[in-house]
C-alpha cells in the first residue's frame, strides 16, 4: 500500500489551468489552449507540464487525447519531451517580443549617485546576527498559541519588554496594558484619526513631514501650525487656537529643524492638554540618538493621562520591520483596539517576539550604543568637511538625531537643491517641510541625512555635498 500511494502521488503532477473551446474535437481544443498559454506567457520557457495521465484526469479527457496533443505540439516545436525530464515548454517556443526603445527615466526615478536623504538609517547596519539569534530563541520559547489567532494589542512578551525598556531609557510611565503595537508612526496616525479616536483640529509644528500632513488631510483632519524658534515649538500658541483638540510634537529633537523643546514649553503643552481634556501626541522618532547633551526624557512622564507617546524601530533598527508602539492614556486603549480590529492590521508575530527577545537579552542596547557611536562619527565628519571646505555654511540640529540642517545664504535654497539633483545628490530643501499656513520661513536650508549612506560611500557623498553648496555671499 505505501508503495502504490507513492506511485499515485507521482502521477498527480502540478495543476494547470486551461480553458478549452466548448465545441470541436477535444485534441484540437487542448492543443490550441496550450499554444495560447505559451504565446501569452502563462507557460514560460522550460516550464514542466503535468503528466498526460494527470492532465487527462483534471480535464475529463481520455489519456490518448492528451498524449496525442502533447505529441502534436512537440512535433511543431512548442514542447520538448525527454526521458526522465517530462514534457516542457521549448525554449524557442517563446515568441520574440518587438524591440522597444528604452524609456527615459522620470526625474528623480533613478537611484542617486549619493544619498543624503533624511529618515533612513544605514541599511547595511541591520543587526543580522543578533536578529537571527533572537529569532531562533524567541521561536523556541514561544507558546503554541502565539501562532494562532492573536491579540490586536500585540504580543504580551513585547509589551512587557517595551514597558521596562521605555521606563529605563526614556522615562515613560506605563504598563503593558497601556501599550498597543502598530506598524509605525503613520499607522498610529491612521488608527488615532481614521477611526475617530481623536477628533477635531490638530495643532502641528510649523515644520514637519508633508507626508504626515497629507495622511491626516486624507482622513479629513484639519491641521494648524505652531510657530518655531530657537527654543523649539511655540506651544504657548495652543491656547489661542480655537477648535484645536490635540497637538502633535517632536519634543526630544524637533523634526527637521532640530533641538529639544524648551522645558517651559513642554510644561505649557501639558497644561494646555489638561485644561482642554485633550492629548499631546509625542513623536519620539529618534530619541535614542543623542551625542553632545544629556538625555531628554519623554514628555509623557509629565502626565501619562494627557500625553500619547509613539515610537518605532524604524530609525533604531530598520524601516523594513514596520514595527511601532503607542503608549496610550488608559481611556484610549479600547477605542484604538476597536479601530484596529481583529484581523489584518497587525505586525508579524515573529517580528514582535524577536524584537522582545532583542530587548530583554540586551542585544538592542548594544546595537543602539554601536549605532550611536557610528552616527556620532558620521556627524563629526560632516561638520569637519563643512568647516574645512565651506566654513560660511552653518550646521545646526546636530546634538541628536540622524540628520543635520545646513543654513544657506538667503535666496539660495532652490538653486542649491537643483544643483544637487543635477549632480546625482539626493537631499531635501527645508522649504519642503514647511506647513503651507506657517507664517514665516526661518531661513533657507538643506536637510542632510548623514545616516543613510553605507560607510564606503560616505566620503564621496560629503565631497559631492560640499561641491554644490553656494559660495560665501
Amino acid at each position: 500500500m505505501p508503495g502504490s500511494w507513492v506511485n499515485s502521488a507521482e502521477r498527480i503532477g502540478a495543476d494547470l489551468h486551461l480553458e478549452l473551446a466548448a465545441t470541436g474535437p477535444r485534441r484540437a481544443a487542448l492543443a490550441q489552449a496550450l499554444r495560447e498559454a505559451v504565446q501569452d506567457g502563462r507557460l514560460g520557457a522550460g516550464v514542466r507540464l503535468p503528466p498526460y495521465r494527470s492532465l487527462a484526469a483534471d480535464l475529463g479527457l481520455a489519456r490518448n487525447t492528451v498524449a496525442d496533443a502533447y505529441a502534436e505540439l512537440v512535433a511543431e516545436g512548442w514542447l520538448t519531451a525527454r526521458q526522465g525530464s517530462g514534457t516542457r515548454v521549448a525554449e524557442r517556443a517563446v515568441p520574440a517580443k518587438p524591440a522597444r526603445l528604452p524609456k527615459k527615466a522620470a526625474p528623480g526615478s533613478s537611484a542617486p549617485a549619493h544619498n543624503l536623504m533624511q529618515g533612513q538609517p544605514d541599511a547595511s547596519s541591520f543587526p543580522r546576527n543578533a536578529w537571527s539569534v533572537s529569532t531562533r530563541r524567541a521561536l523556541t520559547a514561544a507558546p503554541s498559541d502565539a501562532f494562532g489567532p492573536g491579540d490586536p494589542q500585540g504580543r504580551i512578551e513585547l509589551r512587557k519588554a517595551l514597558a521596562d525598556y521605555l521606563a529605563r531609557v526614556r522615562g515613560v510611565r506605563t504598563g503593558p496594558d497601556r501599550i498597543v503595537i502598530c506598524s509605525g508612526f503613520s499607522d498610529a496616525l491612521r488608527l488615532l484619526f481614521g477611526g475617530g479616536v481623536l477628533r477635531g483640529t490638530l495643532a502641528v509644528e510649523a515644520y514637519g513631514l508633508a507626508f504626515h500632513r497629507a495622511l491626516l488631510a486624507a482622513e479629513g483632519v484639519r491641521t494648524v501650525p505652531l510657530g518655531l524658534d530657537d527654543h523649539g515649538t511655540r506651544t504657548e500658541e495652543l491656547a489661542g487656537h480655537r477648535g484645536v483638540r490635540s497637538a502633535l510634537l517632536t519634543p526630544a529633537h524637533q523634526f527637521p529643524v532640530g533641538g529639544p523643546l524648551d522645558p517651559a514649553r513642554r510644561n505649557a503643552a501639558v497644561d494646555w492638554a489638561r485644561a482642554q481634556s485633550s492629548v499631546v501626541i509625542e513623536d519620539d522618532y529618534d530619541g535614542e540618538f543623542r551625542y553632545d547633551r544629556e538625555p531628554v526624557g519623554a514628555v509623557q512622564a509629565l502626565d501619562p493621562d494627557h500625553v500619547l507617546y509613539v515610537g518605532s524601530a524604524s530609525k533604531s533598527v530598520s524601516t523594513a520591520l514596520r514595527l511601532g508602539w503607542m503608549v496610550l492614556p488608559e481611556r484610549l486603549v479600547d477605542p484604538v483596539l476597536a479601530t484596529k480590529g481583529q484581523r489584518e492590521r497587525w505586525t508579524s508575530v515573529v517580528d514582535q517576539l524577536t524584537f522582545a527577545d532583542l530587548i530583554t537579552s540586551g542585544a538592542y542596547d548594544r546595537h543602539i550604543r554601536q549605532m550611536r557611536q557610528r552616527y556620532r562619527d558620521r556627524r563629526n565628519r560632516l561638520a569637519a568637511a563643512l568647516a574645512e571646505q565651506t566654513p560660511h555654511i552653518e550646521v545646526t540640529g546636530i546634538a541628536a538625531g540622524l540628520h543635520a540642517v545646513l543654513r544657506l545664504p538667503p535666496g539660495t535654497e532652490t538653486s542649491t537643491v537643483k544643483a544637487a539633483s543635477w549632480t546625482g545628490l539626493a537631499l531635501d530643501g527645508l522649504a519642503g517641510y514647511r506647513h503651507p499656513d506657517a507664517a514665516t520661513v526661518p531661513f533657507d536650508g538643506l536637510v542632510v541625512g548623514y545616516a543613510t549612506p553605507p560607510d564606503h560611500a560616505y566620503a564621496a557623498a560629503l565631497d559631492a555635498l560640499c561641491q554644490i553648496l553656494p559660495p560665501r555671499p
